[in-house]
């Protein structure tokens, strides 16, 4: 059996090494809960960027998982690194190929579970618009609701004059 070479290997490994520190970056931050909504790690479903506290509580759940992928990310870079004279060209690339599924499936799970948790977050409730919302509005008690019903409608906010 001949050896893998290093230029095939070097690079497998240093992708697999560059999942795995992302990978820890956001499962670190995620446990910690230091994680921004607005910027590019974490959870990022319809459930999870509803409000702070649904992102929080997706990446919270899902940190452990996320650093077990990173942990198993960085295991095969350095074992396909030390395996790089032991081990035949085809069987590095199993070993590539079968970890990156691995570390995919990994973090597809913790998204999932992230993101039924952060569905479990009640929804906020919705602030009315300004331009003609409640917070111009001069309606009383009633409400528009109520003006409504007297046969009343409003499209903008009352003037002084």
């Amino acid at each position: 059996m001949s050896e893998a070479p290093l230029a095939l290997t070097a690079p497998l490994a240093a992708v697999m090494a560059v999942i795995a520190v992302v990978a820890l970056v956001t499962g670190l931050k995620g446990k910690q809960g230091t994680l921004d909504a607005d910027g590019r790690l974490g959870i990022r479903s319809a459930a999870s960027l509803r409000s702070t506290k649904a992102f929080e509580l997706a990446n919270r759940v899902a940190a452990p998982i996320v650093l077990a992928a990173a942990g198993l990310a960085g295991l095969i870079a350095l074992a396909m690194l030390i395996a790089t004279n032991r081990l035949g060209t085809v069987s590095i690339v199993i070993v590539a190929v079968i970890g990156f599924v691995g570390v995919v499936a990994l973090l597809v799970a913790a998204g999932s579970l992230g993101d039924r948790a952060a569905a479990t977050v009640p929804k906020p409730a919705s602030k009315p618009g300004s331009g003609g919302g409640c917070e111009t509005c001069a309606c009383g008690d009633g409400g528009c609701s109520g003006l409504a019903k007297a046969g009343i409608t409003r499209s903008a906010p009352p003037t002084s004059s």
